[in-house]
């Protein structure tokens, strides 16, 4: 038997490949070596149920499955290095471990803005103890709140804000709709009305040129001399990929870390990528390799990566086809849901309504030479529900690439 395998990233994505290794029958020793000092946990909620206090911090913890019981996790530790041909990691206490198999899963941190200004007051929202900083941020009451940013967690955040009671919530972003990259100017434009409906300000088609105030923010300057004032700065302006620890090993780490078509690493068989750190082509769709920032992701990639190790430590073939997940997301804010099924951004050329209108209930359809890629709803239960019943049909159709 093969060495150990080694899972560089102990979040959700981490767990799942350590438990897919063993659901593939790989039966040897498992290290995760996770930089935070938590078991893994739902990352969802902290903009959302947990924010708004509706939900305890522990209720996040996954409950790992029995078959991990036995592996080794090593919390609070970073993985600093890697040499992938003498096939070592090394920690940030200098210690090195030696595997047969590595599991990239360090996934992503917050970008932040390089302004001048004060940091303090500035917060973002990836992990517990992010969430935890915003919470007490929030709960002073008339807080006046600038969100940075009008994608997923911005406009879940600004939504929780209002709901916390913030006498003042302004989103910024360059762009000129809410969420118009990945879902287009149809549900970008409903979406902005909704949110203003709430009681939301939107300062759009502006950046940020600045931070006021002393020792901590009181207003935000943006790019078109307006100064927001605020006692509380969320920037949810994107993210960058945790892949400095493999720097040396000539890998493409552009944008995460190029896989191939079974989330193998640089052509070898013995690293695999999984998570929101993997860029991976889609054969469901054109083949290009792109990063994947949906919950669903984690355990798409760590199911079929842990096939394709797991066969390879014990000398076999995994004779999978091409790695083609079906992306799915949500997102709750105020009082309705964003449900998702496929890959609308591909489809933002041919945008289509299914069912209802923009004004209530929706059901948006994207599409790629006249073929339906990507479902979208807006709105309640029977909103999310009708673009369910799509999935199916988005499963059926063949891959695009071979």
């Amino acid at each position: 038997m093969s060495e150990g395998v080694v899972v560089a990233g102990a979040s959700m994505a981490g767990l799942r490949a350590a438990e897919q290794l063993r659901a593939a029958g790989w039966a040897g020793p498992i290290t995760l070596v996770g930089d935070e000092p938590h078991m893994p946990y739902n990352r969802p909620p902290l903009s959302k149920e947990v924010l708004a206090g509706k939900a305890p911090f522990e209720s996040l913890t996954f409950r790992p499955r029995a078959s991990v019981a036995d592996v080794q996790w090593r919390l609070g530790t970073r993985v600093v290095a890697a040499d992938l041909d003498r096939r070592v990691v090394e920690l940030d206490d200098g210690e090195t471990l030696s595997y047969g198999g590595l599991v990239v899963a360090t996934g992503m941190r917050p970008r932040r803005l390089r302004c001048p200004g004060p940091l303090t007051g500035r917060h973002t929202v990836r992990t517990l103890a992010d969430a935890r900083g915003l919470r007490e941020a929030l709960a002073r009451p008339g807080a006046r709140v600038v969100v940075i940013g009008a994608g997923f967690i911005g406009c879940e955040v600004a939504a929780t804000a209002v709901k916390l009671g913030a006498v003042d919530v302004t989103v910024v972003d360059p762009l000129p709709l809410p969420m118009v990259g990945p879902l287009g100017e149809l549900l970008g434009t409903a979406l902005l009305k909704r949110h203003r409906q709430h009681g939301i300000r939107f300062a759009l088609g502006a950046g940020v040129s600045g931070f006021e105030g002393e020792d901590r923010v009181t207003g935000v300057a943006l790019s078109d001399g307006t100064v927001l004032a605020a006692d509380v700065v969320v920037e949810s302006v994107g993210s960058l990929a945790n892949v400095e620890w493999l720097d040396g090993n000539g890998l493409d780490l552009t944008d995460g870390v190029l896989t191939d078509e079974h989330l193998r690493v640089g052509g070898r068989p013995d690293v695999v990528a999984v998570g929101d750190v993997a860029r991976f082509p889609n054969a469901r769709y054109d083949g290009v390799p792109r990063r994947v920032e949906h919950w669903s992701i984690p355990t798409d990639t760590a199911k079929h990566a842990a096939r394709v190790l797991a066969a390879h430590l014990d000398g076999a073939r995994a004779d999978l086809p091409p790695f083609a997940p079906l992306p799915t997301f949500w997102s709750d804010q105020h009082d309705f849901r964003l449900q998702s099924f496929g890959a609308p951004a591909l489809g933002r050329q041919d945008v289509r309504v299914l069912d209802g209108a923009p004004d209530g209930d929706v059901l948006v359809g994207y599409h790629t030479d006249g073929r339906l890629i990507g479902v979208v709803a807006l709105g309640g239960p029977a909103a999310a529900a009708a673009a369910a019943r799509y999935r199916a049909e988005l499963l059926k159709q063949p891959a695009l690439t071979a």
